[in-house]
């Protein structure tokens, strides 16, 4: 009874609710495949994507056939790259075999031909790859290697990479992850707390710069607590934050201050005073300098 009454269904309704639940499946299993699936396409990835595309298609318009049968379709293929994935966690011999290796194809700057042409990579190939990673010229990559998933990885010779603080000898702190506190127009009261911050500071910052809350599309405070403003208006200008500048400069002046006062006395105790407290001045600005002056 219940299949005579999927029969009297227009064509064009049963399209649609096969394709729905389809999509619906389709989403389950991506999700049980992992995020691995998505960002490292490895050949037996490509072949069970496709199919089950394949399979999803046929679901949907294939209205002879029960739409069960598909499901499990998608469920085997499904499966067994799950299953798979665990071998490849269990045995590194499996892996290699499952995912492939990555292959070198510059090393000291020569290009290894013979791994080439074991990888059927011409050289155009090899230099538009190259070029993707800023390295036009191949003397001046020192390693270069095929991965599994088809990128290639690049590492330039010393002298051509960028020029890090760590190669100017200078300390820099790890950059905290900034906080969504207004999205919308909303508050996020979770955010803010993470922050340490409160709805009531948020106000504040907001009066400081002129803005209301209800023109905010977006707002985030970094990880020196500074709030920085998007607003729907694209055409208003919100002033840039300064509390850093404002604290630099407060430091700075205060070293002058202390510097100018040991030259004005002639009190030689006053005066060692003053020296010792810009000597300590100094110290202060070579530690806050990372945080402040960036």
């Amino acid at each position: 009874m219940r299949k005579e009454t999927v029969n009297e269904m227009p064509t064009w309704v049963q399209i649609v609710w096969r394709s729905a639940a389809a999509m619906a499946v389709l989403f389950l299993m991506t999700r049980l495949l992992g995020k691995k699936q998505l960002a490292q396409l490895n050949y037996f990835h490509y072949i069970v994507g496709i199919t089950i595309g394949e399979v999803a298609g046929f679901i949907s318009l294939e209205m002879e056939s029960h739409i069960l049968h598909g499901f499990a379709a998608i469920l085997v293929w499904t499966l067994i790259p799950v299953g798979l994935e665990w071998l490849s966690l269990k045995s590194k011999h499996f892996r290699h075999w499952f995912d492939g290796e990555g292959t070198v194809l510059i090393k000291d700057g020569k290009v290894l031909e013979d791994n080439l042409k074991k990888v059927r990579f011409t050289s155009d190939e090899l230099l538009e790859e190259l070029r993707k990673k800023n390295a036009f010229r191949v003397a001046d990559v020192e390693f270069a290697v095929l991965e599994a998933d088809g990128n290639v990885s690049v590492q330039l010779t010393k002298q051509n990479q960028p020029l890090t603080p760590k190669h100017l000898g200078i300390k820099v702190p790890n950059e905290q992850e900034p906080q969504t506190v207004i999205m919308d127009g909303e508050i996020l009261d979770e955010p803010l707390a993470t922050a340490g911050l409160s709805r009531g500071w948020l106000n504040a910052e907001l009066e400081k710069i002129g803005v209301a809350l209800e023109n905010v599309y977006l707002a985030q405070v970094d990880g020196y607590g500074q709030l920085n403003v998007d607003l729907y208006d694209d055409q208003l200008k919100v002033p840039q934050p300064s509390a850093r500048d404002v604290l630099w400069a407060t430091l700075k002046k205060c070293e002058a201050d202390l510097e100018l006062f040991a030259l004005a006395t002639d009190d030689w105790k006053a005066k060692q005073s003053y020296n010792k407290c810009v000597k300590s001045m100094k110290q202060v600005l070579e530690a806050t300098e990372p945080y402040l002056k960036r």
